[in-house]
């Protein structure tokens, strides 16, 4: 047996299934259409959630490209300015825009934009030391999960063909092909409702003690022959990683809808889907220059306010 054959059997095996066969054809299209729309995309005034003179949060639609929303926010800027004839930023380009944050083609919601290299750096900071928290609301298909609460540990990294998928915990630090290495992954999710109907109280403190906690080490026994749900879920990522609350969601049998990538379903009740459901709720950090706690949060899509506003009645 060669060397190279020696080497290849010691890479870590991933534990969440390849892309479907679907999905390459439906992302394709997806893709292209995304991109027509980001090409013509403008931000409005009502898209803008927090700004002040370091930072800017808007709220990204679903199905454009962050970079496309990047470049429409010079033009709300310079609105802004020539509004104020005093104001120090009514000059050529004043700004230095960067993304504090990114967001998958199809998640709505929470983005940050930083008005300087200064403050971008900060910011950027405190993304990578987890410093900043997230919630994530998603419009999952699958089976009822047996706990309220679940916060399931595993690794992440990219398989042999390119594409992200979950590893084993115990497999963290180990090295993939193409030179990466397998890195922690942690997500926390709260069942919200099931079937339109609130499963579950209100979260309470005594939540964390009743939680499951799932340490992945080997590949999910999911059912595929069990009654599908309709369950929504609050997501709180504890660390960044590239589709982490769409990957944990299939390893646990709950894709979200519309996320064909990862075994969500394409068509659902006689409605076909366009793009996943997943919407980034809201970011909480230390600002970056005043060093007060600020929290910036997205109103919910049409899909989850469905779903929640009759539970609130």
């Amino acid at each position: 047996m060669s060397t190279n054959s020696n080497s290849l059997q010691n890479y870590p095996t991933p534990l969440s299934p390849p892309l479907p066969s679907i999905s390459k054809d439906l992302e394709l299209a997806r893709a292209m259409t995304a991109s027509s729309k980001s090409s013509l995309f403008e931000l409005s005034r009502s898209d803008i959630l927090y700004e002040d003179e370091w930072l800017i949060a808007v709220n990204k639609p679903q199905g454009i490209y962050c970079e496309s929303v990047l470049a429409s926010v010079p033009r709300i800027l310079a609105d802004s300015t020539q509004s104020d004839p005093l104001s120090e930023g009514n000059q050529a380009n004043p700004f230095e825009l960067h993304l504090a944050n990114r967001l998958d083609r199809d998640t709505s919601g929470v983005m940050v934009i930083t008005k300087s290299h200064k403050v971008a750096s900060a910011l950027v900071k405190a993304f990578t030391n987890h410093k900043v928290q997230k919630t994530y609301v998603a419009f999952c298909i699958g089976s009822v999960p047996q706990s309220e609460r679940i916060t399931i540990k595993s690794g992440h990294g990219r398989s042999k063909f390119g594409a992200w998928r979950v590893y084993a915990a115990g497999d963290v630090g180990r090295k993939l092909p193409g030179g990466s290495i397998v890195r922690d992954m942690e997500t926390t999710f709260e069942v919200l409702s099931i079937n339109g109907k609130r499963r579950y109280g209100e979260p309470s403190e005594s939540m964390k003690d009743e939680e499951n906690i799932i340490i992945v080490e080997e590949k999910a026994v999911i059912d595929v022959d069990a009654n599908k749900d309709e369950i929504l879920v609050r997501a709180f990522p504890r660390s960044g990683r590239t589709h982490q609350i769409r990957l944990h969601c299939q390893y646990l049998g709950i894709p979200i809808r519309g996320d064909v990538k990862y075994e969500g379903v394409y068509e659902w009740k006689g409605r076909t889907y366009d793009g996943h459901e997943l919407h980034a709720e809201s970011l909480s950090f230390q600002h970056p220059i005043t060093g007060l706690p600020i929290m910036i949060q997205a109103p919910l899509p049409f899909w989850a306010v469905q779903v929640l506003q009759p539970l609130t009645d």
